[in-house]
């Protein structure tokens, strides 16, 4: 029978070491479309030498960037990846099978993640997102951080895994942190929430035993251990940011050379 031609579109910045991985997985596509945001390393290169039609547009934010990429698409059903993920030979021959008939407007898939120096554990749950839609009914909800497809229409899970590898050390895990919670008080800084104070003390707690116990990363031994706890930093990050915002901009901020023993 057959399917429905299928684009897949990917953003990327300095993904040589994993755009192979991750196009290689997609070959059965009909059209691949790379979005690069000015890479300075062999990104583009490899993207082209493997098929994929590469544009290059400065980096316009996650939410647009995607959307941009998402347009470039020739085809109506869009399978959208990031250039550190990779579909698992399953997933692919799930989407294909979904495609021969769709049945909604958009498919969520699983995603496996690679957590420092192991795969996150089998019963772990897994994080599930929409990727595969067909972009006549679907949009990026413009968020600044945690974009996200929106559908205008039905959807349903589709048991397929993509397998995202991430920050491969905690460093870059803690950098993404900060750089997220900076970007999540650009998305709610006209709604700040209340009780902030108690939010910084209580939820980051809360935050760990979510992500350690009841997402099971405790079965990931110490790779899961630390997740957690960077996971727990990032609430708290989210919320002081926040809390220094409102402080900002109910007191106003006098820098110290702008005080009365800083003047001539």
């Amino acid at each position: 029978m057959a399917r429905e031609p299928l684009s897949v579109v990917v953003t990327t910045f300095d993904n040589a070491e994993t755009i192979g991985t991750c196009l290689g997985s997609v070959a059965f596509a009909d059209d691949i479309v790379v979005l690069d945001s000015g890479s300075t390393d062999a990104t583009r290169d490899i993207a082209a030498r493997l098929g994929a039609r590469v544009e290059v547009r400065p980096f316009a934010g996650y939410s647009a960037q995607k959307q941009a990429a998402i347009d470039l698409a020739r085809y109506r059903w869009v399978l959208l990846l990031d250039s550190d993920e990779a579909l698992t030979p399953s997933a692919a021959e799930r989407i294909r099978v979904a495609l021969e008939s769709p049945e909604a407007a958009g498919y969520v898939l699983l995603r496996r993640e690679w957590v420092f120096w192991r795969w996150q554990p089998e019963r772990a749950r897994l994080n599930h997102y929409v990727r595969l839609f067909d972009r006549t009914r679907a949009r990026m909800s413009g968020h600044e951080v945690h974009e996200s497809i929106v559908v205008d229409g039905p959807v349903r899970r589709l048991d397929a895994v993509i397998d995202h590898y991430g920050e491969r050390d905690i460093e870059g895990r803690v950098d993404k942190a900060n750089r997220y919670s900076s970007l999540q008080v650009r998305d709610r800084h006209t709604r700040v929430p209340r009780f902030l104070r108690a939010r910084m003390v209580f939820y980051p707690t809360i935050a760990f035993a979510r992500y350690y116990f009841w997402r099971g990363h405790w079965r990931g031994g110490w790779a899961g251990f630390v997740a957690a706890r960077v996971h727990a930093f990032y609430a708290f990050l989210k919320y002081a940011k926040l809390y220094e915002l409102r402080r900002s901009s109910d007191e106003g901020r006098r820098r110290p050379f702008e005080g009365e023993h800083g003047k001539d």
